[in-house]
């Protein structure tokens, strides 16, 4: 069977734009998980599972609700900013929904429609362009099969091997690699912990609190001794007043930051990129569950409207997520440069402790 798309990857960017067309185009889903088994305890996503607001107003645009069995605790109000270079921190207002990222992604998987030939426990290999379509190779249980479709969708992450066969010599995003470390919890901490710190990364380092356990995590530079810069993070934590309970485990990924426009592949011809596989990604926060939705989005528009011109049509929806790169790498640079990150946290301004002291003087509380 010729299929009208076949997509690699079936995280968030993948399972969304498999929903959108599930019931009005042929299509296959190649995903390497196993999306029958779940284990709570088995870390296999290197994600700290918030969703953040623009994320929240993308699963509202797309229709969806999060079931209360992928919730996890705490819901989250609140972010402390530590700033150890500098030696500050802050509380600041920002509601993220604590999900569980495993059963997250097992239920967007489980929305897509039953039209949708989904092959999990899968592996993409290779793709070889010809007159009508692509033939894609695939791996499954350690055996090569062959598929055919009009048009190849790279939805298979920070590490794509979509991208690496489209644009081999391409300049893609800055790599860093996500190390966590998941923790018994000794006490309870209802906030989202972002640390500063340059001695340890240019980018950040997180804390985020679940039922009965902590993540403690942050992006690092694969080339400067990752794993002794982990360890010297979890050191100033305890000056923090971190008191890390047992281990349960830890895992690791990659994970991009484009600096610029320039460093997003949308794809071309036969074959096209969504999610974080195109470059899409925050480079201030690494958020990028509303950039896979918004890409998945865009995407499945473009095909409704002239699948020969998917690509094209597809780059010209995306304007506003160019805009929204450019705008995210002026934000990262403020955000990173401790000059500038030092004035602002030192003014209090949006921190709660200000909006504190000025019911206080208004004699509110």
């Amino acid at each position: 069977m010729m299929y009208d798309v076949i997509i690699a990857g079936g995280g968030p960017a993948g399972a969304s734009l498999a929903r959108l067309l599930g019931k009005s185009r042929k299509v296959l889903l190649i995903e390497r998980r196993d999306m029958q088994r779940i284990s709570r305890n088995d870390f296999k996503k290197c994600c700290g599972g918030l969703v953040a607001p623009d994320a929240q107003r993308l699963l509202a645009e797309l229709g969806l609700g999060i079931p209360g069995e992928v919730l996890d605790g705490p819901q989250l109000f609140a972010v402390r900013t530590m700033d150890q270079g500098n030696g500050i921190e802050r509380y600041y207002q920002r509601h993220y929904i604590n999900v569980n990222r495993e059963k997250f992604d097992r239920w967007l998987i489980s929305i897509v429609p039953s039209e949708v030939v989904i092959e999990d426990r899968s592996t993409f290999k290779e793709y070889v362009e010809f007159g009508k379509g692509v033939q894609v190779t695939y791996v499954k249980d350690g055996e090569e099969r062959l598929a055919t479709a009009k048009l190849l969708v790279g939805a298979d992450g920070a590490s794509s091997r979509v991208r690496r066969q489209l644009a081999p010599d391409s300049k893609g995003p800055r790599k860093y690699i996500a190390i966590q470390e998941y923790f018994r919890q000794t006490e309870d901490q209802p906030y989202y912990g972002s640390i500063f710190n340059k001695d340890i990364t240019d980018f950040y380092s997180w804390t985020i609190p679940k039922e009965g356990f902590l993540i403690v995590g942050s992006a690092l530079d694969p080339n400067k001794q990752p794993i002794e810069k982990f360890e010297e993070l979890k050191r100033k934590l305890g000056e923090n007043g971190f008191d890390l309970g047992k281990s349960l485990g830890r895992n690791s990924a990659y994970l991009n930051r484009p600096s610029g426009t320039d460093q997003i592949l949308t794809g071309k011809g036969k074959v096209v990129l969504i999610g974080e596989a195109a470059g899409w990604i925050s480079p201030s926060s690494a958020e990028g569950l509303s950039y896979g939705f918004r890409s998945a989005l865009n995407l499945a528009e473009a095909i409704e409207v002239d699948m020969e011109r998917a690509a094209a049509i597809y780059r010209r929806n995306s304007k506003s997520l160019f805009l929204n790169i450019k705008w995210k790498s002026i934000k990262s640079f403020l955000m990173y440069n401790d000059y500038t990150r030092n004035i602002i946290m030192r003014s209090g301004v949006l921190s709660m402790g200000a909006i504190k002291e000025k019911l206080v003087e208004a004699g509110i509380i």
